[in-house]
């Protein structure tokens, strides 16, 4: 599906920039391979995403823009199961 590969491909690159945190990298790629897993339901895999997105977004040692993007990542994860 084109619209999970988009979605993942940005938690890719988001996950490589230099000013995310490791663990907040580990999580994203989390969140990706999660998203990927066809051997789930895609409402399991929305739903897994959605919540490692949400453990992200309250990491107090991200930054405001950081926050930005994982919401606006978390809006389209969350689209994909409509």
């Amino acid at each position: 599906m084109q619209q999970v590969t988009s979605v993942t491909d940005r938690m890719r690159e988001m996950a490589e920039e230099s000013s995310i945190p490791s663990n907040v990298a580990e999580m994203l790629e989390e969140a990706a391979d999660k998203l990927e897993d066809e051997d789930e339901e895609l409402s399991v895999r929305v739903n897994t995403a959605a919540s490692l997105l949400d453990q992200i977004s309250n990491d107090p040692n991200i930054k405001q823009h950081t926050r930005t993007q994982i919401w606006n990542l978390a809006s389209k994860v969350e689209n994909l199961d409509s």
